[in-house]
C-alpha cells in the first residue's frame, strides 16, 4: 500500500480554499486528521462554548470529507503519542498543515511536533492561509504581501479524495466526551462551513447594508455585522473567501448609486479583514504580548490596584452598578459575543475605572469570547489598556456610552431585568432617582442592584493622574520607538509625541 500522506487540521476546518488538503491529495492517499488535546482546553482562555462551536465545525468538516470518500479522522491525547501511533500503523512520511498563529501553548506544541518529525524522518509542510508572515522584524511592505496573499484565487476543494479508509471510531462518537466543562446556559451560535457561508450570504446581500452605521451600538450590531469571526477563529470560513467575496459585492454595489450606502458599509468591513491579520502579526513578530506588555516600560503599572479582588469578582459577575457596563458584561458572558466597540469599552472600562491589569482580565474575557483569537485578543487587551507606547489611550465614559448607545435603555432592561422598572431618564443612573421612588419601583440601589462600583468621573481622573505620574517617572520614548518599527502601520507611522509637558491624552500615538 502507498504510503499515506497526513492533512493535519487545526483551525482551518474546511475542504474549500484549503491549500494542504489540495497539495496532500496530489501526493499520495490522505489521513485527514484532527486532534482534540486535552491539555489546550486547560489554558485560561479556552472555555466551553469555544469547544461547542468547534464541535460543530468538526461535524460539518466530518460530513464534508466523507461526501469527498474519506471521512475525519479524530484522535484524543498529546500529539507526539497520537502521531506515534498513527506511525506505527500507517509508515507515513509527509504531514501537510495550514501555520498556526495562537497562544504560546499552541507555538510550544508545533515545536514539538517539528522535532518528532525531524526524529522520525517525516517532512512537515506548512502553507500560509493568512497576511500573517513568519519571522517577520518589522512591517515594511507587509500591506502589500497581504494584497497579494488575498488577491490569489481561492483552492477548489478536490472532486474526490484518496485515503485510509473508515477511522476506528466515527467523528460524532469521539466528540461525544469533552474535554472541558460544558456550559448549558451560553447561547453559542452554530459552527460549520455551511453556516458559516449563509451568514456570509446574508451579511453581503441584506445584512450588511447598515454595518457602517450600526456596527456600534449593541442595538443593532447583532444583526449588521457579519457574525463570521468565530468562523475565521476555527477556520470554517476562508478569510480570502470572505476577502473576494466582499470585493466583489462592493464593486457591484458601488457601481450603483442607490446602493452607495452598501458600498461604503462593504468597504469598512473589508478595512476589518486587514486589520484581522495586522493584529495578529503582532503576536507572531513578538510572542510575549500574550503575557507581558509590548511597551516594557509599563511592565508594574497597575500592580497597586485597591480591592483587586472585589473589582475583578463585580466584572465578572456584571455588577459593577453602571447598567449599561453591566449588560454589556452579561450579555457577553451569555451569548458568547458582543460588537467591537462595546468589547473595547469594557476593556477600558476595567484597565482604566477598575484599575485592573490586563493580564488578570484578559483569560476572563478570552473565555467568554466565542471568537476567540489569541493574536487579536491580546493586541487589542494592551491597546485598550494603554500599554502598547503607540496607542492613544481611551477612557469611556459609562454613562455617555449608555446615553449614546442605549438612550431609552432597551438593551439594559433585555439583560438587566431588575431594572425593568426603571424609567427611561434614570436607567443609565438609577442610583440618582430618589429613594422613595426605588423602593415604589421595587428596585432599591443596594438592593436589588448593587451601588456603583465608584464615580466614573472621578475614577477616570485618578487613572489619568495615575498615568501621568507613571510617565513622568520614566522615559518612555525609546521602547515606544522600538515598538512603533516592529508593530506600527507602515501608512500612518509617526513618531510618539513625549515630552516635558506630555498630557494624560498624549501619552501615546494613535495611528
Amino acid at each position: 500500500m502507498t504510503r499515506p500522506v497526513v492533512v493535519w487540521f487545526k483551525r482551518d476546518l474546511r475542504v474549500f480554499d484549503h491549500a494542504p488538503l489540495r497539495r496532500a491529495v496530489e501526493n499520495g492517499p490522505i489521513l485527514p486528521l484532527y486532534v482534540i488535546e486535552p491539555d489546550y482546553w486547560q489554558q485560561p482562555y479556552a472555555s466551553g462554548r469555544q469547544w461547542q462551536f468547534l464541535k460543530d465545525s468538526l461535524l460539518a468538516l466530518d460530513h464534508a470529507l466523507t461526501r469527498l470518500g474519506q471521512p475525519l479522522w479524530i484522535a484524543q491525547g498529546p500529539i507526539d503519542q497520537v502521531l506515534n501511533q498513527l506511525h506505527s500503523r500507517f509508515d507515513f512520511s509527509q504531514i501537510w498543515s495550514h501555520q498556526e498563529t495562537g497562544p504560546d501553548w499552541t507555538f510550544q506544541r508545533d515545536r514539538l511536533v517539528k522535532d518528532w518529525c525531524q526524529s522520525h524522518g517525516v517532512h512537515w509542510q506548512e502553507c500560509r492561509q493568512h497576511g500573517v508572515v513568519r519571522g517577520l522584524a518589522g512591517r515594511r511592505k507587509w500591506a502589500t504581501q497581504w494584497q497579494a496573499l488575498m488577491d490569489e484565487p481561492c483552492i477548489d476543494a478536490p472532486e474526490r479524495v484518496i485515503g485510509v479508509g473508515l477511522p476506528d471510531t466515527p467523528a460524532i462518537r469521539c466528540l461525544e466526551t469533552s474535554p472541558v466543562a460544558p456550559e448549558p446556559s451560553t447561547r453559542v451560535q452554530p459552527g460549520g462551513l455551511e453556516e458559516g457561508m449563509k451568514l456570509l450570504d446574508s451579511f453581503l446581500t441584506e445584512r450588511g447594508r447598515s454595518y457602517r452605521g450600526g456596527m456600534s451600538s449593541p442595538l443593532t450590531a447583532e444583526q449588521v455585522c457579519s457574525r463570521l469571526s468565530a468562523h475565521f477563529s476555527v477556520g470554517s470560513v476562508s478569510l480570502r473567501n470572505a476577502w473576494q467575496a466582499s470585493e466583489s459585492a462592493r464593486i457591484s454595489y458601488k457601481a450603483q448609486p442607490t446602493d452607495a450606502r452598501f458600498a461604503a458599509s462593504l468597504k469598512s468591513f473589508g478595512s476589518r479583514l486587514h486589520w484581522h491579520c495586522h493584529f495578529m502579526q503582532k503576536l507572531e513578530s513578538e510572542p510575549r504580548l500574550e503575557w507581558e506588555p509590548v511597551h516594557r516600560g509599563f511592565i508594574g503599572l497597575r500592580d497597586k490596584t485597591p480591592d483587586r479582588a472585589g473589582r475583578l469578582e463585580r466584572l465578572t459577575l456584571g455588577q459593577t452598578g453602571w447598567p449599561f457596563v453591566d449588560a454589556c458584561l452579561r450579555s457577553l458572558a451569555q451569548t458568547g459575543w458582543l460588537n467591537f466597540r462595546m468589547r473595547a469599552m469594557l476593556v477600558a472600562i476595567a484597565s482604566y475605572h477598575l484599575w485592573l491589569d490586563w493580564v488578570d482580565t484578559a483569560p476572563i474575557f478570552a473565555r467568554w469570547f466565542t471568537d476567540f483569537e489569541a493574536g487579536i485578543h491580546f493586541s487589542q487587551m494592551q491597546m485598550q489598556a494603554g500599554v502598547t507606547g503607540i496607542n492613544a489611550n481611551r477612557i469611556y465614559n459609562p454613562i455617555k456610552q449608555s446615553e449614546d448607545q442605549d438612550p431609552d435603555g432597551q438593551f439594559i432592561r433585555r439583560w438587566l431585568p431588575e431594572l425593568e422598572a426603571v424609567p427611561a431618564p434614570w436607567i443609565h443612573q438609577p442610583w440618582k432617582l430618589p429613594k422613595s421612588k426605588q423602593r415604589a419601583l421595587g428596585c432599591e440601589v443596594g438592593v436589588h442592584y448593587p451601588e456603583p462600583v465608584g464615580d466614573p468621573v472621578q475614577l477616570a481622573r485618578e487613572a489619568r493622574a495615575r498615568l501621568k505620574a507613571w510617565m513622568a517617572e520614566r522615559d518612555l520614548k525609546p521602547e515606544a520607538m522600538r515598538v512603533l518599527t516592529t508593530h506600527g502601520s507602515q501608512l500612518r507611522q509617526k513618531r510618539p509625541r513625549y515630552g516635558k509637558k506630555t498630557t494624560s491624552s498624549q501619552l501615546q500615538l494613535e495611528l
